[in-house]
């Protein structure tokens, strides 16, 4: 279903004065004379280092994971390169229930424990299917009827067999993860937009009011919580801790990174990525809405005001600083990272100094010579020797890890809610229209 591209498709996009036409056809009018140059990569100094041209990119070699447990995959968000066949094909699609419209969004990403597939609709119905066929396991709406007004958001985690649930009504659940049965509820001191993280025997999630509440797994008990820096705007959703070991990364709206110990909040370290200079009239917005992520020695953000650090986990010393901006989780494999830009661009940075080794521009509207429809694009996934990114307009394209160039795409026939999920050599998508599809 990953179609192979002729030849021409196969060289990198380049942005023109008139927009994207490699892809998508020719422009109307003749492009005007002189080298083209990518406006929005010049303008924020997206440039691939010359100076590493010649530095080959060495993956580790692809795993099956059985497992994607949690937001971003695991606890730390760290999944390195996964197993995925060259030529995968849709296997069964299933109804989640409520889809993305004008009053309620798809925000929670798929899990995958064992042989199941966990997912949540836009209005709190958690649901298990069979990971073989797409079967219906159990199905439990959790939407609070006593509540007045819309609420959606949250997401869901998996540990210890059981299934935690955070909601856009101040509500965090836990299941039975093979009956669907209610084991706990606790009350929120306010609605939720991320999932949470399951670790250890403590739950970890964030607030839409920039709290982090850390719960008892079994009993739903508060252990501990910390109060954050509150906004009055920010994007839609929020970003789920990453934790390692005894330390829990906390990203908020307000463009702080904190590192905390999970026994009892102690702060490690703390940054902020707040745009050094106003790039544009949302630059003032500086929420950390892409997973952070701990990879080995290093915790990688990224924040929409255009900042990326990486830290030393343990000191919190800065190992390096790039002028790069985004709303989706990096994606760490080997010594480089894959970030997309908030401008539409997947990056590839080497990890140890942040130097950019090449930069790939994706195609920004669904009607290029309208420039009408804008995209968003959901990932990075590396697996199978691509990196998978799906768009809002119904198509998931696969570029190279190594070069930057386009290898293939395959139609979804709707746009895509979340970033993709990869656990045990099947992906996993998630549509605006509420369907869970399934590709081996």
């Amino acid at each position: 279903m990953f179609k192979r591209l002729l030849l021409p498709l196969s060289l990198p996009l380049v942005v023109s004065a008139c927009g994207i036409s490699d892809w998508f056809g020719e422009t109307e009018a003749p492009p005007l004379p002189g080298q083209r140059i990518a406006i929005l990569a010049y303008e924020r100094g997206l440039r691939a280092d010359p100076t590493i041209a010649d530095v080959p990119v060495r993956l580790p070699e692809p795993y099956i994971n059985t497992d994607w447990a949690q937001p971003g995959g695991s606890a730390a968000h760290a999944m390195y390169h996964l197993s995925l066949s060259a030529n995968p094909r849709r296997v069964w699609s299933a109804d989640l229930g409520e889809g993305s419209g004008d009053v309620a969004q798809l925000l929670a990403q798929p899990i995958v424990v064992e042989d199941a597939v966990y997912a949540m609709d836009a209005r709190s119905t958690v649901s298990a299917f069979s990971a073989t066929n797409g079967s219906r396991l159990w199905r439990v709406d959790l939407e609070d009827d006593d509540e007045d007004g819309i609420y959606f958001g949250g997401g869901i985690a998996a540990e210890g067999g059981r299934i935690f649930v955070s909601t856009g009504f101040a509500r965090i659940f836990a299941l039975d993860a093979k009956t669907g049965e209610l084991l706990w509820i606790h009350k929120a001191p306010g609605p939720m937009r991320g999932a949470p993280v399951a670790s250890d025997g403590r739950v970890f999630v964030v607030t839409l009011d920039n709290q982090l509440l850390v719960l008892n797994a079994e009993t739903g008990e508060r252990l501990w919580n910390h109060v954050g820096v509150q906004e009055t705007a920010g994007l839609l959703g929020t970003a789920s801790p990453a934790v390692s070991r005894n330390t829990v990364v906390v990203p908020y709206s307000s463009g702080e990174v904190l590192a905390l110990l999970t026994d009892d909040g102690r702060t490690v370290w703390s940054e902020n990525l707040s745009a050094i200079r106003r790039l544009d009239p949302l630059a003032d917005i500086a929420q950390i809405r892409g997973l952070p992520v701990i990879d080995r020695d290093l915790v990688f953000a990224v924040s929409h005001a255009g900042q990326m650090l990486a830290v030393n986990l343990r000191q919190g010393v800065r190992a390096w600083q790039a002028d790069v901006g985004g709303v989706q989780m990096p994606w760490a494999a080997g010594d480089f990272l894959y970030v997309l830009t908030n401008d539409g661009q997947v990056v590839c940075l080497q990890r140890h100094d942040g130097r950019i080794r090449w930069v790939t521009p994706l195609p920004r509207f669904a009607d290029p010579e309208e420039q009408d429809v804008p995209i968003r694009w959901r990932g990075p996934v590396l697996a199978g020797d691509r990196l998978v990114i799906a768009g809002s307009h119904g198509e998931v394209i696969s570029v190279s890890p190594y070069d930057g160039k386009l290898l293939g795409f395959f139609d979804l026939g709707d746009g895509a809610a979340v970033a993709p999920v990869v656990a045990n050599n099947s992906l996993y998508l998630v549509t605006n229209g509420g369907d869970l599809v399934a590709l081996r």
